[in-house]
C-alpha cells in the first residue's frame, strides 16, 4: 500500500501539492487526472523520489520511502516520466535491458534475459526489438520505454502519461496490459492520464486533482459524474453508460 499524508510541494512561493493524502490499495490501478498544472506529474514524481517533498510522508508497504536505498526502492518502483529522450544510440532489446539495471548492475544473466523477452512481447516489440531506438515512431519508442519499465519487474509501477505519441490501437493495447500486470501479477499501477475515458474504463480508483488538491478520489462511479467533473475541468461533460462503462463526451 501507498499511503500519502499532508504532502506540500512549493515551487517559486507557489503551492503545486497542497496538503494532499491518500491511500493506494495494492493490487490496483489508480488513475490521476485532472487539468494542466494540477499537479499530477508531481505527486507521482514525490511517491518515486525523483522530486524531493516538502513536508509530509510517504510510505510504501510501511515503509518511509526516504529512508529506503536508492537499489532497494529501484526494486519496488519502476517510473516511467513524461520526457524519455536518450541520446545513446540504442537499440529496443538494450534499451529495454536497462530494466534490469538494479538487479544485474549491468552484467545480465539468464534470468534477466527472459524478463527482458516477456517485456519485449508483451509490447509487441519483437520484430522491431533490433531497430535504433533514432530509427522509430514516437509511438514505437513509448512502447520501448514501457516495455524498459515492465522488465524491471516491480511491484509498485508509476506511468506519467504513458499514452502520448500513440495511436488508439496501442493505447488500448497499453491500458489492457497494464489491467492484465494488475488483475494477473498483482502489481500496482499509478498513472497520470488525461483521456478520462480510458481512467474511467480501466482504473480501479481515480484521483481528482485541481490547483494542486484533491478535488475527489474514490471509484470511478464517484468521480467520473457530471458535476464533480464540471468542477475539475470547468465545462459541461455528458456522461452515457456504454456496455456498464461510464463514457464521458465532451467533443
Amino acid at each position: 500500500m501507498v499511503d500519502i499524508k499532508n504532502l506540500f510541494k512549493t515551487y517559486n512561493q507557489k503551492k503545486v501539492i497542497d496538503d494532499v493524502s491518500l491511500s493506494i490499495e495494492k493490487g490496483t490501478i489508480t488513475s490521476f487526472i485532472g487539468p494542466n498544472g494540477a499537479g499530477k506529474s508531481t505527486l507521482i514524481s514525490m511517491v518515486s523520489r525523483l522530486i524531493a517533498k516538502d513536508n509530509g510522508d510517504i510510505t510504501i508497504d510501511g515503509q518511509d520511502i526516504m529512508k529506503t536505498k536508492n537499489n532497494e526502492l529501484a526494486k519496488k518502483i519502476s517510473i516511467l516520466k513524461q520526457s524519455n529522450s536518450i541520446n545513446l544510440k540504442l537499440s529496443v532489446r538494450e534499451l529495454v535491458a536497462f530494466g534490469r539495471f538494479p538487479y544485474s548492475q549491468g552484467k545480465l544473466e539468464k534470468e534477466d534475459w527472459v524478463k527482458v523477452d516477456e517485456a519485449i512481447d508483451y509490447m509487441e516489440l519483437r520484430d522491431i526489438q533490433d531497430k535504433y531506438l533514432d530509427e522509430l515512431s514516437g509511438g514505437q519508442r513509448q512502447r520501448a520505454h514501457i516495455a524498459m519499465v515492465l522488465a524491471q519487474d516491480t511491484e509498485y509501477i508509476l506511468l506519467d502519461e504513458p499514452l502520448n505519441n500513440l495511436d488508439m490501437r496501442h493505447s488500448v493495447q497499453i491500458m489492457k496490459t497494464l489491467r492484465k500486470l494488475v488483475d494477473e501479477l498483482g502489481k500496482t499501477i499509478l498513472i497520470v492520464i488525461h483521456d478520462i475515458n480510458f481512467a474511467s474504463c480501466y482504473s480501479d480508483q481515480i484521483v481528482a486533482l485541481k490547483d494542486g488538491k484533491i478535488v475527489k478520489q474514490g471509484r470511478t462511479c464517484d468521480v467520473i459524474d457530471q458535476c464533480v467533473l464540471k468542477d475539475i475541468y470547468d465545462m459541461d461533460i455528458e456522461i452515457q453508460n456504454i456496455d456498464n462503462k461510464r463514457i464521458c463526451v465532451y467533443f
